[in-house]
């Protein structure tokens, strides 16, 4: 099948592009946004040996998607041990989160540029059996090579903004030729399945937001334990996953708290951690975390370390889910915190996140917050009306319970596609 124009002009503008790659990822690295010693990856190039057997790679844009692929390898990896993988991210973050997960089996590398010689050699290098796309980064050049070579791929808890279903909707020959690629497509919530069923001109069912499935994030319970020790009787609210333009909020609402109780803490998580220093200037040199400095008795801590978001949730008794204040953000996951019984706050930016927080706030498990003057209060009340807190953090709790039904046909459907003894054990699991 032919390229559509759109595509064909999105492989020569890769192709104009791809001699630049270099220099973009050389100031990235320099900026801490991509791994200099693993640069090399990124064009496909490769000192890792592809492990033997049947091999299935599952592509992650980011942290949120690259749980969601870690769960379908285990529930994989269940049904049949032999099987090998491969995960593919893009960012650092997700790179550790990968890591301090450590499952058997499993290989990490970053996703190779989409042109067409970093294609060829991740291709060609690695030779996955079946390959799975969550979510909703599709790489057109990774997609169509993969399937010319009759590698049979998924596109499984897809989940796409309203902006962005209205580009898959304008180019529609595109987004038809792109879905085509796959065997098995798979919507997260409502609007996905019905934006990419008339694309694709096929049902995409709905099964559910695998992202619902995922344990708790992880939380060190010595580290808790010390942190805890240090906040005692201190009352305490977190601002998670910040951004530029959301720590002047938070700080804002903080000086109104601190009025009411003097002694109140706010832990500033930045969804980037190389923000914190910038941040703690912010706020008057608050200590910062990945620098060891103790929380004392400041009035704001700085949380910019990777991989600890659980550990201040789990301490903190309300939170702000940041990247919700600002229109341009979206959003970030509600997940985390409503499985460690943490009330939540939000903005009212969340449509990345829509079907989740639609469920969430619908049984009364968060509520809206808009800038400092509303958010001030809306902790101050968590506070102080402890049942209230409770009632909302277990409402939370329960409609993020859901999803291990979604998973476990996510997995039948996936192994359904890959070769040989993977289908045979899919097939054992289904007569058991």
């Amino acid at each position: 099948m032919s390229f559509s124009p759109a595509l064909t002009a999105y492989a020569v503008l890769v192709g104009i592009l791809a001699p630049f790659a270099g220099l973009w990822l050389n100031a990235r690295a320099r900026s801490g946004k991509e791994d200099s010693a693993r640069l090399p990856e990124r064009f496909g190039r490769y000192t890792k040996a592809r492990p033997p057997g049947v091999l299935i790679w599952l592509h992650a844009a980011s942290v949120g998607e690259s749980g969601v692929a870690l769960s379908l390898i285990e529930a994989m990896a269940a049904r049949d041990a032999s099987l090998a993988f491969l995960i593919s991210t893009g960012t650092r973050t997700s790179a550790e989160l990968v890591a301090r997960r450590a499952l058997a089996g499993v290989t990490h590398v970053y996703v190779p540029l989409d042109s067409a010689g970093a294609v060829r050699r991740f291709l060609d290098h690695w030779r996955p059996d079946l390959g799975v796309f969550v979510e909703s980064e599709l790489w057109p050049n990774l997609i169509l090579a993969a399937e010319a070579r009759r590698i049979p791929l998924a596109l499984i808890n897809a989940r796409m903004s309203p902006k962005s279903l209205a580009r898959w909707q304008r180019w529609t020959a595109a987004g038809a030729r792109l879905l085509k690629a796959f065997g098995f497509v798979a919507a997260a919530d409502a609007r996905t399945a019905q934006a990419l069923s008339a694309v694709r001109g096929a049902d995409v069912p709905l099964l559910g937001n695998l992202k619902l499935a995922a344990p708790a994030p992880p939380v060190d319970a010595g580290e808790q334990a010390a942190l805890a020790e240090q906040l005692r009787g201190r009352p305490v609210w977190l601002a998670a996953s910040t951004h530029a333009g959301e720590d002047e909020i938070a700080l804002a609402a903080h000086a109104k708290l601190r009025a009411a109780e003097p002694n109140a803490l706010l832990i500033i998580a930045p969804r980037h951690p190389e923000r914190g220093e910038a941040i703690s200037a912010l706020a008057d040199g608050a200590p910062r975390r990945s620098q060891f400095e103790p929380v004392g008795h400041a009035s704001v801590y700085i949380a910019d370390t990777l991989g600890e978001l659980g550990l201040f949730y789990a301490l903190a008794p309300a939170a702000l889910v940041a990247g919700s204040l600002l229109p341009h953000l979206k959003g970030h996951n509600p997940i985390e915190p409503a499985k460690l019984d943490c009330a939540i706050l939000t903005g009212p930016h969340y449509e990345s996140f829509q079907d989740v927080f639609d469920a969430i706030l619908a049984a009364n498990g968060a509520q809206i917050v808009r800038d400092a003057d509303s958010l001030a209060p809306a902790v101050l009340s968590l506070w102080r009306d402890e049942g209230a807190r409770a009632a909302q953090a277990e409402a939370a709790r329960g409609a993020t319970t859901r999803g291990a039904g979604a998973l476990d046909e996510t997995v039948t459907q996936l192994l359904s596609l890959a070769p040989g003894k993977a289908k045979q054990a899919n097939a054992a699991h289904a007569s058991a």
